[in-house]
């Protein structure tokens, strides 16, 4: 099995590696300090297992799973035991709290093997986003772009457009394709500063200006830039509503 180990904590790291040394069967190789160097080493190396730490800076254990998807099998390894629900919910193997033993990595290797060349195509980013608890909104949004990964803060997000499997995420007048759906991404977004206008479009309250009539059964919503986007008739029912109480 080829595996990435990814640890922002140097001798975390090499500590893992020392013990899978006698497991021979496992090769690892690379080994990432940031979310960032994992999501280029995934998408180029292709590995079969990912030992991922949690807390890490800029992007952490949870949104490179969003960004990479379901491309290798995955065991938690952190110093942290609060994670451990959401870990099992985006279908990782095992979460090894540090420091662990021999026995407790044997265990973890070994579910490992039993799940490798079997694993759910379902994508890690609509698991990802099914298990972030309710109260805890999204702060920003990882698209990656090839080898780049752009981090959009989530107060400068403006609207989101659904393209079938797709989000496309419009910020500063630039757009952003995340492969998501506009469901999955609604759950983690904040009600009070966006409302799902209709069913193809997410928008940020702040800025919507005005509300227009289209037809007799739509509207539009006018945002700061003078773009124009659709309003359902239960979106206008939302819509209005938190516009309301803002006023």
């Amino acid at each position: 099995m080829r595996a990435i180990i990814v640890d922002d904590e140097e001798l975390a790291c090499a500590a893992l590696r020392e013990v899978l040394a006698p497991h021979t069967e496992i090769e690892v190789v690379a080994e990432c300090a940031n979310g960032f160097e994992a999501v280029k080493a995934v998408s180029e190396l292709k590995p079969d297992l990912l030992f991922l730490d949690v807390q890490m800076p800029k992007l952490d254990g949870f949104e490179v799973l969003e960004l990479v998807g379901p491309q290798a099998a995955v065991i938690f390894v952190t110093a942290y035991d609060s994670y451990a629900m959401r870990a099992f919910e985006v279908h990782a193997i095992d979460y090894l709290l540090k420091p662990f033993s021999a026995a407790r990595l044997e265990a973890a290797l070994t579910r490992a093997k039993n799940r490798i060349g079997n694993i759910t195509a379902t994508s890690a980013v609509d698991l990802a986003a099914a298990a972030r608890p309710p109260a805890q909104y999204l702060e920003r949004v990882a698209v990656r772009d090839g080898t780049r990964v752009h981090i959009i803060p989530i107060g400068k997000l403006e609207y989101v457009e659904a393209q079938d499997d797709y989000v496309e995420l419009h910020s500063g007048g630039k757009k952003h394709l995340k492969q998501q759906t506009i469901s999955s991404l609604e759950v983690g977004l904040n009600p009070a500063r966006f409302v799902r206008i209709h069913r193809s479009y997410i928008v940020n309250l702040e800025r919507v200006v005005k509300i227009e009539p289209y037809t007799k059964d739509s509207r539009l919503a006018v945002l700061a830039d003078g773009t124009q986007l659709p309003v359902s008739r239960s979106g206008y029912a939302r819509l209005k509503e938190l516009l309301d109480r803002r006023a």
